[in-house]
């Protein structure tokens, strides 16, 4: 796959020299309500997917800004690239981002072998439907609130596609109103989780992916059914922990490492917000419904009336 890497880095090393500099309000696009970062997105490439005809082996990850993305797509690349049938096929011509890029890239996937790998951030109202009605096999990578929520703050500030916030004080109203990039990580978990049960639609999370990998790759192959022995999903595990891909994000993402992968581990969230603002946070994580197993934060499980809540 070092290709695929050195072609990735060209690509964002390209985009950042072409980068220009703009006012914040000039950076986000707004459509059908929700914002978008003007220069990955436009309106004429989300009517162009409305005609995009998904197949029935395509594979879809989905997962909110800083839930594991670009984690999970470098992950689905190397399981498929380690299937003997797959390894010749050609490497996507287009942004792996459904939402990213001109609208003529929905022609060009057509001519896109099978099987095609995508990945949005996009809510469940809003994904191409052709995707639900094929019932095409969709992977989606719930992450705690608290962590996407620091995550989110510190991708803002280092990404020129976004404005920048002043301080923590500034986003953390903005996130919890969702007047951000995606709209809210609370209506996109909820969106999904109502489709737990879909027999197309397989749930995971960030944090059982960081406590297991190969776990977790173990599932997500059989959910795919790749054909890949345990050994060469052991091997690849191996290789595709968070902090493996982030020592080689220089080699695969160019100038975007910085932006994409932070050095340090997310601070806790009670450093940032205060007390008044985590009354209505944990309010709305209840909403979410999720219960804490063995310290893990697991959406998808009913809260038990009367159970304190517990999210670390």
């Amino acid at each position: 796959m070092a290709n695929e890497k050195s072609a990735t880095a060209r690509y964002f090393e390209d985009f950042f020299a072409s980068i220009k500099e703009k006012d914040n309000k000039e950076l986000m696009i707004s459509f059908r309500g929700v914002l978008y970062p003007e220069r990955l997105c436009s309106p004429e490439t989300f009517e162009a997917l409305e005609t995009m005809e998904a197949r029935k082996d395509d594979v879809l990850v989905v997962a909110y800004p800083k839930c594991g993305t670009n984690w999970m797509l470098h992950i689905m690349n190397e399981m498929k690239a380690a299937i003997p049938s797959y390894k010749d096929l050609p490497l996507p011509s287009h942004f792996q981002m459904l939402e990213f890029g001109p609208p003529e890239k929905v022609q060009n996937m057509k001519n896109q072998p099978s099987p095609r790998i995508f990945a949005t951030h996009l809510l469940y109202d809003d994904i191409p439907k052709s995707f639900i009605q094929k019932k095409t096999k969709i992977l989606v990578i719930f992450r705690n609130p608290k962590d996407a929520a620091v995550s989110f703050f510190h991708f803002y500030n280092k990404n020129p596609v976004l404005p920048n916030v002043a301080s923590w004080d500034e986003f953390f109203p903005m996130f919890m109103r969702g007047e951000v990039c995606f709209k809210s990580y609370f209506d996109h978990a909820l969106a999904w989780n109502e489709h737990i049960d879909d027999e197309n639609i397989k749930i995971i999370t960030y944090e059982d992916m960081k406590e297991n990998l190969y776990e977790e790759m173990k599932q997500i192959a059989e959910f795919y059914e790749f054909p890949l022995p345990d050994e060469t999903i052991r091997s690849l595990a191996t290789k595709a922990t968070f902090q493996e891909m982030s020592n080689k994000s220089n080699e695969t993402h160019g100038s975007f490492a910085p932006v994409l992968f932070r050095k340090e581990m997310c601070q806790n969230i009670h450093q940032y917000c205060l007390v008044l603002s985590m009354h209505k946070f944990w309010y709305l994580v209840k909403a979410l419904q999720p219960v804490a197993y063995g310290g893990k934060w697991r959406p998808g499980t009913k809260h038990p009336p009367g159970a304190p809540l517990q999210v670390t």
